[in-house]
């Protein structure tokens, strides 16, 4: 049985060939990936390599897990999967320590001195 796993905080320049290189040592691999921006391309900075075997998968794992890659200490363990039914979380607005609230702008009243189109 396959296993997948979770690695973070990749250097945004690494390639999927360096990638596959960093884990082929443990076992092989059956699938690699790097996230990327659906726009620009570039990466995220995390990825998921899936391993043909559970025991290279672990091994990996303890081995790999804050080593420093390119300057960057990269985390890895075990990916879990997607659970759209797990509540996110929200942003709630903020109290600042003179009591007022920010968040998103009102619209403003209009005032005396702003112009109308019926001026122009």
């Amino acid at each position: 049985m396959s296993k997948r796993i979770y690695v973070g905080n990749l250097p945004f320049n690494l390639t999927l060939e360096k990638l596959k290189e960093l884990f082929s040592e443990f076992g092989a691999i059956k699938e690699a990936t790097i996230v990327t921006n659906k726009f620009s391309g570039r990466s995220k900075g995390f990825g998921f390599v899936e391993f043909e075997d559970d025991a290279a998968a672990e091994a990996s794992v303890s081995a790999m897990n804050n080593k420093n890659v390119e300057g960057r200490e990269i985390v890895v363990k075990e990916a879990m999967p997607f659970d759209p039914d797990k509540p996110r979380k929200r942003f709630e607005r903020r109290e600042f320590s003179d009591g007022e609230r920010r968040g998103p702008r009102r619209p403003r009243e209009k005032s005396e001195d702003s112009y109308s189109e019926e001026e122009f």
